[in-house]
């Protein structure tokens, strides 16, 4: 691991620490690859992913040819606010994973306040 990986982990060690996700309000996790972003709902008390989706999915590859840029993140965030939405989900604990909060995270973040997430 190079230095940048090891601090971003660190980062996400210290958030993780205050950051719990209940079944009532969970944990958005994001996951940021060179190629791709995945995005998890998680209860944390019941040890559960209550669902999951990336740009990998069908329904977020229409939105943008390439998973790993910004246009593909908006994707991915329009697609986790209508999911959470059908499992009856409006309210979360964004957890950023350790990223700095600016390009494909700062846009996966505003496009799923968008589509009806509160964070």
């Amino acid at each position: 691991m190079d230095r940048k990986e090891i601090q971003r982990i660190k980062r996400h060690k210290r958030s993780r620490k205050k950051t719990v996700g209940t079944e009532k309000r969970p944990r958005l996790s994001i996951h940021r690859s060179l190629g791709n972003l995945y995005v998890q709902l998680i209860d944390d008390i019941n040890g559960k992913t209550i669902c999951s989706i990336s740009t990998l999915s069908p329904d977020v590859k229409k939105g943008a040819k390439y998973g790993g840029n910004v246009k593909a993140a908006e994707a991915l965030g329009e697609a986790a606010g209508s999911l959470a939405k059908s499992k009856g989900i409006s309210k979360v604990v964004f957890d950023r994973g350790g990223y700095i909060y600016h390009g494909r995270i700062k846009a996966f973040a505003e496009s799923a306040r968008k589509n009806g997430l509160e964070f």
